[in-house]
């Protein structure tokens, strides 16, 4: 029986591990990368614990417990140790599923157990040439935005280096005094992941672009590789000042990755109307799609 007490805190020094495991067992969803968790292990407290050949994955969201896992080789073993403990342990939603793998076995070994897909929390992967060069009819309005900022906004792309990190800061900071982050909990527990980043900026293996608006950071945007053929881009932010800042951080955070990496995931809208719609406006290739699985329904899965 997994226990609790066999969990143990993501850090820093897990890096060489899950770098290890997802070189065999690559990561589809934003939510499974070391990036994402030590960015916001603030708080979710990711915990993790071995099970046979495969390693099961706890949070801790403002008390609740959720499960997902085993990540590794199909086990049915491990898995019906990973249910057991988010039986035991879990919150209302105890048991999350993020690759297809799992879902397929989940779906093998339980077949009555109900399993709810979860729109909010899917990530949007796009084509990074069609973000890059945005062609066809599908993007006519967005290029014609896309080159009115460029002639009214001037703006100028560099990567984000070692040297410009103080610079990014000053900006994050006059983003968030624009969006209020202090006030809103949501945008402050995003400001505290966006410093660990720029903390951590060489040891997570980020990368990242700023644009620039009369000489001014106006945009920026922090990603790294998902697994073999994506990338992820973390946080992605701009000021108002100039219409189209968004429009033009997308466009040459593909631009630096076309070639590099097929696929692009620009991570979730979190149920947000407005986000929904501007992801699907660039027109997805594939949702990385996310299942979950309540304590209620698992206590019941053998039945």
């Amino acid at each position: 029986m997994l226990s609790i007490d066999a969990f143990i805190p993501v850090t820093p020094d897990d890096r060489e591990f899950f770098a290890d495991l997802y070189r065999r067992h690559p990561p589809v969803h934003s939510d499974m990368s070391l990036t994402t968790m030590l960015c916001w292990n603030h708080y979710a407290h990711y915990e993790y614990a071995r099970v046979g050949e495969g390693v099961v994955i706890m949070s801790t969201i403002q008390g609740e417990r959720s499960f997902r896992g085993p990540i590794g080789p199909p086990d049915p073993e491990a898995l019906e140790a990973a249910l057991d403990i988010a039986v035991r342990e879990g919150g209302e939603v105890a048991y999350y599923i993020f690759d297809d793998a799992t879902l397929d076995l989940v779906r093998s070994q339980y077949p009555t157990l109900p399993l709810r897909p979860d729109r909010d929390f899917a990530d949007y992967v796009y084509r990074t040439e069609d973000l890059a060069t945005l062609p066809g009819r599908d993007y006519l309005t967005i290029r014609k935005h896309l080159n009115r900022f460029r002639r009214e906004c001037g703006p100028t792309v560099e990567a984000i280096t070692p040297n410009l990190l103080g610079e990014v800061v000053g900006f994050l900071e006059r983003w968030c005094e624009w969006r209020h982050c202090d006030e809103s909990p949501v945008l402050a527990e995003e400001k505290t992941a966006l410093r660990y980043a720029i903390a951590h900026f060489d040891d997570l293996g980020l990368e990242g672009i700023a644009v620039r608006v009369e000489g001014a950071i106006a945009g920026c945007a922090l990603y790294d590789r998902l697994n073999e053929e994506t990338a992820v881009v973390h946080f992605e932010k701009g000021l108002p000042d100039c219409e189209g800042i968004y429009r033009a951080v997308n466009q040459e955070t593909a631009a630096r990755l076309a070639g590099r990496s097929t696929f692009l995931n620009r991570e979730s809208d979190l149920g947000l109307p407005g986000l929904r719609e501007a992801k699907l406006r660039y027109h997805p290739h594939h949702m990385a799609e996310v299942h979950t699985a309540r304590r209620a329904d698992l206590e019941k899965r053998h039945l």
